[in-house]
């Protein structure tokens, strides 16, 4: 599915730990490192093709992880002319993402990256939160960043709140 401005809707997935790392999933037979993302199908919501790409490429279930935020608006980055490509006679120019941050609060081992019959990954990690901005290939690198800045707050927890020490004797 392409919208009219050749973009393919797409969901992009900011899994984090207990400890605020983010999974850093590694492209199967590739040393290319990504954040899980997936197209929107027909009829879906974002939200469905969250938990239905959270499983095909994670092996990840809805109760194995909590919905912190979503990006408020679509995020959008240009593939590289080698990557264009026709689906039903349209030029798919680029993606446009929602992005989700979520928490895991399932055991690490529930990551599964053999639940497919197409696997995407063969290898993650955890990482600080900025280092996939180092790491990401170039045409991805604004949006990355764009998600990140706009998660932050939820990923990272709120801002600690300010301490009222009161002046004795006023």
């Amino acid at each position: 599915m392409i919208d009219a401005d050749g973009f393919r809707p797409n969901v992009g997935i900011v899994l984090s730990n207990a400890e605020g790392k983010l999974l850093w999933a590694k492209r199967i037979g590739q040393d290319a490192w990504q954040f899980p993302q997936g197209g929107i199908q027909r009829g879906e919501r974002p939200e469905q093709a969250l938990f239905r790409e959270l499983g095909e490429e994670l092996g990840l279930s809805r109760d194995d992880v909590q919905i912190l935020g979503v990006t408020t608006g679509w995020l959008r980055y240009r593939l590289p002319n080698r990557y264009l490509r026709r689906s039903r006679g349209r030029v798919c120019i680029g993606q446009k993402q929602k992005w989700f941050a979520l928490r895991l609060v399932a055991a690490d081992t529930a990551v599964r990256l053999d639940t497919s019959d197409k696997p995407e990954f063969d290898g993650w990690r955890w990482v600080d939160y900025w280092l996939p901005l180092d790491e990401v290939v170039d045409f991805k690198r604004e949006v990355y960043h764009s998600a990140l800045r706009e998660l932050a707050g939820v990923l990272s927890g709120p801002p600690p709140q300010a301490v009222v020490v009161p002046v004795q004797g006023f």
